[in-house]
């Protein structure tokens, strides 16, 4: 048995913004974090733990950039 809810119009959330994340801030972020990461990682296959520390520098940086961005206004906007 199987149960549907209705939900009235004014009960839903507001409508979410058209740019489903893609913005000059969220694409900075994801690719310096990838970065960081393909870093990370070939300091362990090799092993050059200086390399590891270097990928992890470049995540932590990553995540300032991508708030400094988004407070210049290149993210997603705040509600």
């Amino acid at each position: 048995m199987t149960m549907s809810h209705q939900i009235d119009p004014e009960n839903l959330p507001a409508a979410a913004p058209d740019n489903h994340g893609r913005t000059p801030a969220a694409w900075a972020t994801n690719g310096l974090i990838v970065l960081g990461a393909l870093f990370a990682t070939v300091g362990l296959m090799i092993p050059l733990f200086a390399l590891v520390w270097v990928g992890a520098g470049v995540v932590v940086a990553a995540l300032a950039v991508g708030a400094a961005l988004r407070a210049l206004g290149h993210g997603q906007p705040l509600r």
